[in-house]
This record gives C-alpha cells, sequence and structure tokens, in this order.
C-alpha cells in the first residue's frame, strides 16, 4: 500500500496550499495512506461512530464557526476527543484566526495542524490532486516509453532486442520520448495508466556502440515529454520461425499493467524491418480502433459482402 508522510506533503505543496504549521510539529512523521480527505462536521458535534479519522481533517469556515459556537467546556471536551483518534494532520482554511484550543489540543497529542489561506473548495481540489498523485499504485518496468502521434507506446522486449535503437529512430522522424529503460507506471483514477521516467536519467539514452545521449540536448526540448498515458504496448522479439505471428489483426491481444488490459503487439525483429515504421503505423492503427474503426475487420465484412453478392 503507498504512504508518505505528512512532512512530504509540507515540504512539496506548502507553498503551492499556502500551508503554515501552528502546532503538533513532532507528528510530521504521521503516515497519509488514503486520498480522500474529510470534514468533520458531524464529528464536532460529538457523534464519532462513523469518524473517518485516517484521513486528512479540514476545518472550513463552517466547522470554525461552530466551534466558536460551543461552551469553553464543551469546545475542550470535543476537541480533546478529535485529536485522540489522531488523524495524520488537520487543516484549517480561508485563513481563520484559529482557536487556542485547536493549538493546545493537537500540540498535545503531536498532531500537525495547518492553516492556509486558501478558500475550502479550491484548497480540497488541489490537495486531492496531490494525494491521487502520490498514493497512485506504482510499478516500475524495464522498457522504453515514447509519445508517437499522440499516442503513449510502451516498448518492451529483452536486452539488446533495440529497443532504445527504435526509440531513436521514432524520434528523429518527429515524436517523443518519456523515458528509456527505467518506466514508472502510474494507475489513475477510471484505469487511466500514466508512464514517466525516474529523475534525471529519463531523457538519456544508451546506444551500443555510441553510449549515454541526452536527447533534450541534440535533439531539442520538443523531442521529450515528462510522461504520457500508455495506450499500446509493442513487444519486440526475436523473429521465430516455428511462431505464427498475426497476420490479419482481426482478433485484438492484450496485456495487464496494473490490473488494466491495455491493447498489445508483438513485432518479430529481423534485419531489413523497419520497425520504426511498423510501430507508427501501428499507433496509428491504434487510435483509428479507438474512434471504432477496424480496418481489418472492415475488409473482412467488405469481401464476406462481395462472396455473397457472386453466390446469387
Amino acid at each position: 500500500m503507498a504512504k508518505f508522510t505528512v512532512e512530504e506533503l509540507f515540504r512539496d505543496k506548502g507553498k503551492d496550499l499556502c500551508l503554515k504549521l501552528l502546532a503538533g510539529e513532532k507528528g510530521l512523521n504521521r503516515q497519509i495512506t488514503v486520498t480522500e480527505i474529510n470534514r468533520p462536521g458531524l464529528t464536532l458535534t460529538g457523534y464519532f461512530k462513523y469518524f473517518r479519522y485516517e484521513r486528512i481533517q479540514i476545518i472550513g469556515g463552517g466547522e470554525h464557526s461552530y466551534l466558536q459556537f460551543l461552551t469553553k467546556k464543551k469546545r475542550i471536551e470535543i476537541l480533546d476527543k478529535f485529536f485522540s483518534y489522531e488523524p495524520p494532520c488537520a487543516i484549517i482554511t480561508r485563513n481563520v484566526q484559529p482557536l487556542r484550543e485547536l493549538i493546545t489540543i493537537a500540540q498535545r497529542y503531536y498532531v500537525p495542524l495547518f492553516l492556509t489561506s486558501l478558500g475550502t473548495p479550491p484548497f480540497i481540489t488541489e490537495l486531492i490532486a496531490y494525494l491521487e498523485e502520490k498514493l497512485a499504485p506504482l510499478i516500475t518496468m524495464h522498457g522504453t516509453l515514447t509519445n508517437v502521434y499522440g499516442l503513449g507506446v510502451l516498448i518492451l522486449g529483452e536486452s539488446a532486442i533495440g529497443k532504445s535503437e527504435t526509440a531513436l529512430e521514432l524520434i528523429k522522424r518527429g515524436h517523443m520520448l518519456v523515458t528509456d529503460d527505467v518506466v514508472e507506471i502510474r494507475q489513475k483514477p477510471g484505469g487511466v495508466l500514466i508512464g514517466s521516467g525516474k529523475g534525471i536519467v529519463s531523457h538519456h539514452m544508451e546506444i551500443r556502440g555510441l553510449g549515454i545521449i541526452d536527447v533534450r540536448t541534440l535533439f531539442g526540448m520538443g523531442a521529450i515529454l515528462e510522461s504520457t498515458r500508455i495506450e499500446l504496448v509493442v513487444h519486440l522479439e526475436e523473429w521465430n520461425e516455428s511462431k505464427e505471428y498475426e497476420r490479419l489483426g482481426l482478433e485484438d491481444n492484450y496485456t495487464e499493467i496494473l490490473g488494466v488490459k491495455i491493447p498489445e503487439l508483438v513485432i518479430p525483429v529481423r534485419p531489413g524491418r523497419n520497425i520504426a515504421v511498423l510501430i507508427e503505423v501501428a499507433a496509428m492503427n491504434q487510435r483509428l480502433k479507438s474512434k471504432g474503426y477496424y480496418s481489418a475487420r472492415e475488409l473482412d465484412k467488405y469481401l464476406i459482402k462481395l462472396m455473397q453478392k457472386k453466390q446469387k
């Protein structure tokens, strides 16, 4: 299960989210494990039965106004029970002047308490987007990720099969490189897979006989992308004379990555085949399929109709 600390949230997004730490510094190592947030309106009335304490707690204007309405004794009682559940952190929005009891009780339980000047709706939107990115299921694969005609193509295959050389030819033909060798794949909501590189080496390529090359420096910023949606997997393999390869394309093949089915093509490699051109055509054909047009099936239908006419 993916997780990260409140300290990472503060470090990564503290400036963008206008966060100011008020209390609970010793609890910055608390873990954030879910993408959902919680507005504890009902909880602050004293009803804790369905309190989602594992979520980040957002105290907006309504919640803070209600706390001000309570007597001091009742407020302390509610807040003491609230923070005793030890949520990852609590964030007060709209830059309201925080109640003293909020700060002192949060400090007592070492629960980080933040203040932001942002309004509650825009703050929640920005925060959830960050949480979904940070906690998305992640897998690392060995391959080369390119963007061909706007379609993310993940090229897989054994070492030395020609993945990098194929990607280099695609770059020369005007397409873009996302990363070579190490591909990080994250699953976004809706079964969307986003691939990206890892660190500063993502736009470098190892070409046997040449060594390491910097694609951005050689070909310019237009030749690289930071990330792309993966919509096609191309598996390169040595040509095997005894194996029957797809020749018609009537049936689609898929591979699973993080439980998401992605269209897959197996392209046999042998001298004389221009793999980059084949991948270009495969990308264009996949885009047609995504629009509902299947070239092989249309030809099959036409031939069947033609034969039926001749039989009459």
